[in-house]
């Protein structure tokens, strides 16, 4: 490359640069070239007078494959050296991006076959660490669970970068003991929850000194001063986020492996179905009904239907509920371990959450006693 002159030699420059990230397309007939091939490309159009130029490396990768992303003669080599952390940032700190494509979830196993014991589930668009391939197996790596999973039903190299940024969620890491949501961006108004550290928030919107959230299926508040934004791709659900402990009645069991074999499906308003959409009551209503419990259509309805217990006494296959200014507008089964599955949001459909994702407004018993 050296032989360009002038002002190509800072194209070229941003080419090294840039292909280093492993994220350039060039126009013309040149599609998802590796980094020599890009270089004679460049050169070439360089040769023939054609205008170069460069799109932010996330635009570039949400195009389809064959779209320009041209070198921009006015970049300065620090623009490019920008340009090439973006395009590393845009894996999200995966070096070898894999992303599951199922319809539900892809079972991780602990050994390359279909008899290997199951150490955790990999949701529908979830990320993960490719790490080798074993025949028709792949071990990954993702959030806390390391297995194998089916090599077919992984999405790697462009087609993985690409579902990404269409699958890829703006969260706001809580920075605090105990955050305060509000129901308006200022100080005076109603704290509708509060939210322990560590807690992941759905962001909305980016404002001065507040962020528009979602807390389940309605949007509040909180101050930027207390969060961490991040970008965040769905990782893989541990064994013990699904299993219990020892001393749980059978229906119990039953009632909540049941329900989250229905995790990652979607939030529907109004919806029953455990399959096509329910919202949160309506998803509690449907779970319970298949073990021959009737519930009444609405949570506030439902926190009413059995006995109040405390949050010390609560048993996988009791409910949960949480309120807004005193009325309660959500529930979800708690599991065991500290956790729920509910139907949250048209975001993020039905998931497993930490129980105290907001603070719980009553625990009620709707079974049998055991």
């Amino acid at each position: 490359m050296e032989r360009l002159e002038g002002i190509m030699k800072r194209k070229a420059a941003g080419i090294v640069i840039v292909c280093a990230a492993g994220m350039a397309l060039y126009a013309g007939p040149v599609y998802a070239a590796a980094p020599d091939s890009a270089a004679a490309a460049v050169n070439a159009a360089a040769e023939q007078g054609q205008e170069i130029r460069v799109e932010s490396i996330k635009e570039v990768v949400s195009m389809p494959v064959g779209a320009a992303a041209l070198l921009d003669s006015r970049k300065t080599e620090e623009e490019y050296k920008e340009a090439a952390q973006e395009a590393e940032g845009a894996l999200w700190g995966y070096t070898n991006l894999g992303i599951s494509n199922v319809n539900d979830n892809l079972n991780i196993r602990k050994t390359p076959g279909e008899d290997g014991k199951m150490v955790g589930k990999l949701p529908k668009n979830a990320a993960c660490e490719l790490i080798s391939e074993e025949g028709e197996w792949t071990y990954i790596r993702s959030g806390k669970v390391e297995g194998y999973v089916k090599s077919e039903y992984l999405l790697s190299g462009w087609n993985a970068k690409k579902r990404a940024l269409e699958e890829v969620s703006t969260v706001a890491v809580v920075d605090t003991t105990t955050l305060k949501v509000r129901e308006q961006p200022n100080t005076e108004c109603e704290v509708i929850t509060m939210v322990p550290r560590g807690e992941e928030l759905d962001v909305v919107e980016i404002m001065d000194d507040w962020v528009k959230i979602m807390i389940d299926d309605e949007e509040n508040y909180v101050s930027a001063e207390y969060v961490i934004i991040e970008e965040k791709l769905a990782s893989a659900i541990t064994m013990t986020e699904l299993l219990y402990g020892q001393g749980v009645s059978n229906i119990r069991v039953d009632l909540c492996q049941f329900a989250k074999q229905y995790v990652g499906n979607p939030y529907v308003w109004g919806g029953t179905s455990l399959t096509k959409g329910a919202d949160c009551s309506g998803f509690v209503l449907s779970v319970f009904k298949n073990f021959g419990i009737s519930l009444p259509r609405t949570s506030g309805s439902q926190s009413n239907a059995g006995t109040k217990i405390s949050m010390s006494e609560a048993k996988p296959g009791d409910l949960i509920f949480y309120a807004k200014g005193g009325r309660i507008n959500h529930v979800a089964i708690y599991i065991g371990n500290g956790q729920v599955v509910h139907a949250s949001s048209p975001k993020t459909g039905i998931k497993i959450s930490n129980y105290n994702y907001r603070t719980p407004a009553k625990v009620v018993r709707v079974l049998p006693k055991d």
